[in-house]
């Protein structure tokens, strides 16, 4: 996909992190942009300041990990725009902790929003978009959780896993049917987006029912401490995702030095030995657990 103007973008996640850089970029490019959050005031603040440079821009506050909710929203968007060119499904969350000290909720809440909220934008939208005929594409926020198993970030891993085997299948089922649209899976490390505030969002229905434990304080610290040190910016992994567009490339990597660490999983796979430590080639990051 290479045209951008006068056509539409539709963005979960927006209003904060790589969904609000997404559709900077998009209204700079002439898009019409669908912004959805959960978050009413940032999502206000978004469609404000897009407008002010003159796009048509659609708010809508969405729980992207509620079906019926999507389905509204999908409607909404092709009522208003006829149609749809650019899908972001971007909205995320993030929890740590040792894996088994993870309650019922935090799962549901994780891959509510990180799967779910994916799941949900493939199934409500790519059928009207294939049906519509033009071309377009799909982006689907993973992460490189998605192709590593990091110690004590357990539901992060399972949802992003999830995202990046799911983006694989979209691309191969639309390979086969001859759709026109393409797929890219994002996978950064770590990016100061705001995902380590995003306990703000969290349902109360889904809150967890004990208190955080001392696996899960640290593993907020560490994640904390890693994401604000991070050297490439929201608006930097905005711009590569754009270029992989328009590229009709699959696998967007921004952080080369990670693909070590991916390497290594891979070759532990094929020599048939137990997992190594993800962090082995990086040590300063590593995360650990409470003594």
């Amino acid at each position: 996909m290479k045209t951008f103007a006068n056509r539409v973008a539709v963005i979960t996640g927006a209003a904060s992190g790589f969904g609000r850089e997404f559709a900077r970029i998009a209204a700079a490019r002439g898009m019409k942009l669908a912004l959805a959050d959960i978050e009413p005031a940032a999502l206000d603040a978004v469609a404000a300041e897009l407008r002010a440079t003159g796009a048509e821009v659609a708010p809508f506050i969405v729980d992207v990990g509620n079906a019926e909710a999507m389905d509204g929203f999908a409607d909404a968007v092709f009522a208003r725009f006829g149609t749809i060119h650019l899908l972001f499904n971007n909205a995320g969350v993030g929890l740590g902790g040792l894996i088994w000290e993870h309650t019922v909720a935090d799962w549901q809440w994780v891959l509510n929003v990180n799967l779910w909220g994916v799941i949900h934008g493939i199934r409500c939208f790519v059928p009207r978009m294939i049906e519509g005929g033009d071309e377009g594409h799909i982006v689907n926020t993973a992460s490189v959780a998605g192709l590593l198993s990091a110690q004590t970030m357990g539901a992060y891993n399972v949802s992003k896993h999830g995202v990046v085997t799911l983006s694989e299948t979209l691309f191969q089922d639309l390979r086969i049917t001859g759709a026109r649209l393409g797929v890219t899976v994002l996978c950064p490390a770590f990016v100061d987006t705001g995902i380590k505030d995003a306990a703000r969002n969290r349902p109360a229905d889904l809150a967890s029912p004990t208190p955080p434990t001392a696996s899960q304080l640290m593993a907020e610290a560490q994640t904390r401490k890693a994401v604000i040190s991070g050297r490439t910016s929201a608006a930097e992994v905005a711009a590569m995702t754009f270029a992989a567009i328009e590229a009709e490339r699959f696998y967007c990597l921004t952080h080369k030095k990670i693909l070590g660490a991916v390497e290594l999983r891979l070759q532990d796979i094929l020599h048939d030995r137990s997992p190594s430590d993800p962090f082995a080639q990086k040590k300063e990051v590593a995360f650990t657990a409470p003594v």
